[in-house]
């Protein structure tokens, strides 16, 4: 029985580049950084001071008052992005059956900022001030939840929670879903708001943010002077639909997601194993399942997390896959203008591998200055670049040894 195949009908996006998927993708391509000065807590005097925020967010244009107060801030960006996936998609509610329907949306931290807020309110009042609407506003699930409540989508909604890898869980996840003839439409992706006192302070306390200042050399991937990531925010969402459905109303297609892989280090709680072997497992998974050779991709948009582990594991892992390939291949690491956005990362990057397939455009890893032995990839430096993109995979990697890579394919109009 042949599989049914799974296409990308609508994007949508909140990232610190831009409020919607097009002004994220422009700042892209003109390699834009989006890091600077923290603005939401004063964070003078203190170790991290640069994050990547989401800049002129405004919960009004999306939402009246009363329902913005009773969401979180990764619900806000989430359910934003979904708006802007389904009207992209042209979907009509009349027209699609709900029960096929379903929202797989993650998240690594929820609503941090909530947490953090309702502890100071409740200490010393026997926590009788903590608000009747903070688990409800601060788990990590509801933001696939509302999203399913304003879509009114009811099949599957589940929200995976595998830190970094999270984005590109849902994303895989969906895929399958669809795939295996569960449903036709699925909301995808996913979404985070973590730059608060606390979370920046456990990173920074891990040694695993960068301290630097210089927001053009604080996200700089694969350079050999890189010290840890740079915390990032916002949503990414796709709505993938089973092909012969898209075909039938006659849906603009952004590309194909032919193939996925998943695994786990089962190593550390934070650090990869450092010959790369399960990120490798993962990108050969992702190929096989795709039916694709490793001669056949073009383009990967690395895990890139600015962290000197991860660097250079993500590179054994690719040359472990690719062998002398892996000299021709263009890999590049958007976190250098996102910042790194958590369990919001993969679901972005999806978005602009998808985009990067359509445009025949791979993103350059900007503020790359000094080479390192260990990450000796063509990695895009500085310039993005026009190049004919066919395959490309998206890799996340995230705390707990959580590996998850998908394949993507470039839509050429073939039935």
């Amino acid at each position: 029985m042949s599989k049914r195949r799974v296409v990308i009908t609508g994007i949508g996006a909140v990232t610190p580049l831009g409020l919607t998927a097009p002004d994220s993708w422009r700042a892209v391509r003109e390699g834009v950084c989006g890091i600077g000065p923290i603005t939401q807590y004063d964070a003078s005097g203190r170790r991290v001071t640069l994050a990547a925020e989401v800049k002129g967010f405004a919960p009004e244009n999306y939402f009246s008052r009363l329902d913005a107060r009773h969401m979180g801030r990764f619900t806000q960006f989430a359910l934003a992005a979904a708006g802007e996936a389904l009207a992209d998609s042209g979907i009509l509610p009349e027209n699609i059956d709900p029960d096929r329907c379903g929202v797989i949306v993650s998240s690594g931290i929820g609503g941090q900022a909530i947490t953090e807020a309702e502890c100071l309110r409740g200490a010393g009042n026997d926590w009788s001030r903590v608000s009747p609407y903070y688990i409800p506003t601060t788990i990590c699930n509801m933001a696939a939840g509302q999203i399913a409540i304003h879509a009114g989508f009811r099949g599957m909604c589940t929200c995976p929670v595998t830190a970094c890898a999270g984005g590109t869980n849902a994303v895989g996840d969906a895929f399958r879903y669809i795939r295996d003839g569960y449903g036709e439409l699925m909301l995808c992706g996913g979404t985070e708001a973590s730059i608060t006192p606390l979370s920046v302070g456990g990173f920074s306390s891990m040694k695993a943010l960068s301290q630097s200042a210089d927001p053009s050399r604080a996200s700089i991937p694969f350079d050999r002077e890189r010290s840890g990531f740079v915390m990032g925010e916002g949503a990414g969402l796709l709505l993938l639909e089973e092909l012969e459905h898209a075909l039938a109303r006659n849906a603009r297609i952004y590309g194909e997601i032919a193939g996925y892989g998943a695994t786990c280090d089962a190593y550390h709680m934070t650090a990869p194993r450092p010959d790369g072997s399960g990120g490798a497992k993962a990108m050969a998974q992702a190929l096989r399942d795709g039916g694709a050779r490793p001669e056949e991709v073009d383009y990967i948009n690395a895990h890139g997390t600015s962290t000197p582990l991860n660097d250079a594991g993500e590179t054994a892992a690719i040359k472990a896959v690719f062998g002398e390939h892996a000299k021709e291949l263009l890999v590049s690491s958007t976190k250098s203008m996102t910042g790194h956005m958590l369990g919001a990362a993969g679901a972005v990057e999806a978005i602009f591998t998808a985009l990067a397939l359509r445009d025949g455009f791979a993103p350059a890893t900007i503020n790359y200055r000094v080479p390192d032995e260990a990450c000796d990839l063509n990695v895009v430096p500085n310039r993005g670049r026009e190049a004919p993109l066919r395959r490309a995979l998206s890799n996340s990697l995230g705390f707990g040894g959580h590996n998850a890579c998908i394949l993507l394919k470039k839509w050429e109009g073939e039935p």
